[in-house]
């Protein structure tokens, strides 16, 4: 039975939007072709930063014929309700309708409607363009000459070419007959951009995958995420290390690249007096890198992942990379050594200036209010409401540090560290 191969070929589409548009256009396309009787075997859709793919396999070669009986209103009916049922029903006149009777209902009109089915490949022609004009990107934007207009195409990115082919295996399949904007739907794709950029004829799936890979494009996301996940362990392993895992950036990382190539940096090991959590989330925030660590103890080691093979073998991609892992962390101690300055109780005071919530007030006065909760609960249990109230006294006050304020996913963390390094208790920090 025939597939349909769609790929949408754009300008670079962010990361975290690519998992989703891969499901939305699966789930778009074959709801479509099941509103239109066409069932088929399976679908699966893929995301690269540059492309969505959809695969549908198993479709039929036209539409069934559909025969259907029409229930329509009663005889002698209101002559709105008589309308309304013939431009329904496809009618000229109640000439063309049948009257059955019905023991509790009486008599009333039916329509026998017949539709000849449509060739596939035509109602794919279609839905195909109506789909990606209302394709619900989070965002998307207009280009060119056509973003004057208020129906031009919308996309994530400016959108270059699409590849739509309807055909069985033993066949050479047809381009399905649509365009979009100026561009044309065809059987032609491009592969990496750097590394195989050439235009591509692709036929049907199972020739456009091997050739993606042929051009420097692993299609599948969670291949590529495993590719990453392995070469980061192996590389990590030559050196006596482990890998800090990180799901959420893998995922991320994933999706910056077609052709995944993890490699080792390094950086000064000064920079490790720097709290472990501050030195992870320096790097993974301005890099996209993983951390290492020796024991349970961070390295100054971390993982890239580059997009290309080097010739050199990626020492430039390395150092280009471990000159910016050492200005950010250089940053960070920066904004450390600043921050022990001060010390813990005197930052509390600058609570009252941020609002906490509109109804509730400042977070100075969520402080103090949750101080007396926190003495009157240790009272009734048996602990020391003075450290408690103490505890509960100090433990917003990174809120108005620089390092929380560069990194808000530190917050609640970066007071024990302070309290450390200013001589107190961590423990009520």
């Amino acid at each position: 039975m025939p597939d349909l191969l769609l790929e949408l070929f754009s300008e670079e589409i962010p990361a975290r939007m690519q998992r989703q548009a891969a499901s939305d256009l699966e789930r778009l396309v074959t709801g479509a072709l099941m509103e239109r009787g066409l069932n088929f075997e399976g679908a699966v859709a893929h995301a690269t930063p540059r492309r969505l793919a959809l695969h549908v396999a198993g479709l039929p070669g036209r539409q069934p014929d559909i025969r259907e009986e029409k229930k329509g209103p009663r005889v002698g009916a209101p002559d709105a309700a008589i309308q309304g049922f013939l431009k329904s029903a496809g009618l000229a006149s109640l000439d063309q309708a049948k009257i059955e009777k019905d023991a509790k209902k009486g008599e009333f009109y039916v329509a026998i409607v017949e539709r000849e089915g449509h060739p596939t490949i035509d109602v794919l022609a279609e839905i195909l363009p109506a789909i990606l004009r209302a394709f619900p990107w989070p965002k998307s934007m207009r280009w060119g000459a056509a973003s004057a207009r208020a129906d031009a195409l919308r996309w994530v990115r400016p959108l270059h070419s699409i590849v739509a082919t309807f055909g069985a295996e033993n066949e050479e399949p047809d381009v399905v007959p649509f365009e979009i904007d100026g561009i044309a739907a065809g059987n032609v794709t491009y592969g990496h951009r750097f590394l195989a950029p050439a235009a591509i004829k692709v036929r049907r799936f199972d020739d456009y995958l091997p050739a993606l890979e042929k051009a420097k494009v692993v299609l599948d996301a969670d291949r590529r995420k495993n590719i990453v996940l392995h070469d980061a362990r192996d590389l990590a392993f030559a050196q006596g290390l482990e890998l800090v895992e990180d799901d959420g950036l893998l995922e991320e990382v994933a999706g910056l690249v077609e052709w995944p190539r993890a490699l080792m940096g390094a950086f000064d090991e000064s920079f490790l007096a720097i709290p472990p959590e501050v030195i992870r989330a320096t790097i993974r925030a301005n890099q996209k890198c993983f951390v290492l660590k020796r024991g349970q103890t961070l390295a100054n080691r971390f993982i890239l992942v580059s997009n290309i093979e080097a010739k050199d073998g990626g020492k430039e991609i390395v150092a280009g990379n471990e000159r910016v892992v050492a200005a950010r962390l250089s940053d960070a101690k920066f904004f450390w050594e600043s921050d022990l300055k001060v010390r813990l109780d005197n930052r509390v005071v600058k609570l009252d200036q941020i609002v906490f919530h509109e109804k509730l007030g400042s977070q100075g006065e969520r402080v103090k209010r949750v101080e007396e909760l926190a003495s009157d609960i240790a009272e009734r249990i048996g602990a020391d409401p003075a450290k408690a109230a103490r505890a509960a006294h100090l433990a917003k006050a990174d809120l108005v540090s620089e390092m929380v304020g560069e990194f808000p996913e530190l917050q609640g963390l970066m007071g024990r560290y302070y309290a450390a390094a200013q001589g107190a208790d961590p423990s009520v920090a």
